[in-house]
């Protein structure tokens, strides 16, 4: 019953996502999108209702007297966020900190629904600790109950602690009296503002599609309007192509005095999913490849491949999240194989949700990537520096 809900909400999602994108004809879509927009104006009055509130201390945020670091996106997914929460709590626990990730640990397991349900029909606050995946010693947790980010995070960061909880204040206060932290990474924690104190905003933008089809959802990919760009401190401009001109225009227009950086997401090596080999960049070189993932954007991930030099002969693409069954990796691997593949590539995060498979007939790896700033090194310099002697 699980895994047919599972199914029928990835299919709902990539049906209502081609008609957002207007991928999708007809008079339904049509009558779909025009339904969508109107509910995308309701939202944006839901949004700066909700934001006025907060500044006018009707709804009431939280300070916990440690530093703040909320790093998000303006859009849904695709931004390459988790590398660069991976490259700030990396550099800050170089110089010092004690750094705390806290994520909402989307698509984890929930708790149980009893206790759910008991919590809201008494009108109580969720005692529950939050969940470790890593108490900066050892991975505690599998993919699956702690969530495909938080468990990479975890598995890449070996000294950092990461929690996972919806309500990221109680989260905070567990990482401060648990294990002492003095640093607080929020992994898409923009639009997270029950907790302020001393923050910074960092926001990521996708140079390849910086702000989507410019509506807010449903109707479009947007969480709140390009304007809400005033209220970062730090920009990160990912996937660079180098041609942002017109893109910095435009974040300047929002938010003059944001330092701007520039990255691109850098492969760094090949890593067997099941055996932990590694290989160096030159895997590709010459190869037929196949591509498996359940990403937002599979297209930037595909084109990276190619630009290792493999040559791709088949793709198998699922919804973002996707958990993979025994029976879709087999198919999967069946089909390389006709297409005369010699190596299947899949990425960090899909690594993380493969099944155990008996059958290997092909070598499947990860390209395990970090990232690599192309301008405004002295920004990300001057943001940690800021952070680590305030």
């Amino acid at each position: 019953m699980r895994e047919q809900f599972r199914a029928w909400t990835e299919a709902t999602e990539t049906f209502v996502l081609e008609v957002i994108l207007e991928e999708r004809k007809g008079k339904r879509a049509v009558i779909l999108r025009s339904v969508l927009f109107l509910l995308s104006k309701v939202f944006t009055v839901a949004i700066k209702i909700r934001r006025f509130l907060y500044n006018v201390r009707i709804l009431r945020d939280s300070t916990l007297g440690v530093q703040v670091i909320a790093i998000g996106n303006l859009t849904v997914g695709g931004t390459g966020k988790t590398p660069v929460v991976e490259k700030f709590a990396r550099e800050l626990q170089d110089q010092g900190r004690t750094v705390a990730i806290l994520s909402r640990g989307y698509r984890s397991k929930p708790p149980p629904i009893s206790h759910r349900l008991l919590n809201r029909l008494l009108f109580r606050e969720d005692s529950t600790p939050p969940r470790v995946v890593s108490d900066g010693k050892s991975l505690l947790l599998d993919s699956e109950t702690a969530g495909d980010e938080p468990y990479m995070l975890a598995s890449n960061l070996k000294d950092v602690i990461v929690l996972v909880d919806k309500d990221r204040v109680k989260a905070g206060r567990y990482a401060i009296e648990k294990f002492g932290c003095d640093t607080l990474l929020l992994d898409d924690g923009f639009q997270y503002w029950k907790l302020r104190g001393r923050r910074l905003d960092i926001v990521l933008i996708d140079c390849q599609q910086p702000f989507g089809n410019e509506h807010l959802l449903p109707r479009g990919t947007l969480r709140e309007p390009p304007s809400h760009l005033s209220r970062a401190h730090t920009i990160f401009i990912t996937k660079s192509d180098g041609q942002t001109e017109g893109l910095r225009r435009r974040i300047t227009q929002h938010n003059p005095t944001a330092g701007v950086i520039e990255c691109v997401h850098h492969p760094l090596y090949f890593e067997d999913v099941f055996t932990g080999e590694r290989k160096g960049l030159d895997l590709l070189q010459g190869k037929k490849i196949a591509s498996f993932s359940g990403i937002a954007q599979p297209e930037s991930f595909e084109q990276s491949l190619i630009k290792l030099g493999g040559e791709l002969v088949y793709s198998k693409r699922f919804a973002d999240h996707h958990r993979f069954t025994q029976q879709e990796t087999l198919n999967a691997i069946n089909r390389s194989k006709k297409r005369q593949a010699q190596i299947i590539i899949t990425t960090q995060k899909d690594a993380v949700r493969f099944p155990k498979i008996d059958r290997r007939d092909l070598p499947i790896y990860f390209v395990r990537v970090e990232i690599k700033i192309l301008k405004g090194a002295d920004d990300f310099h001057d943001c940690v520096r800021k952070i680590c002697f305030r």
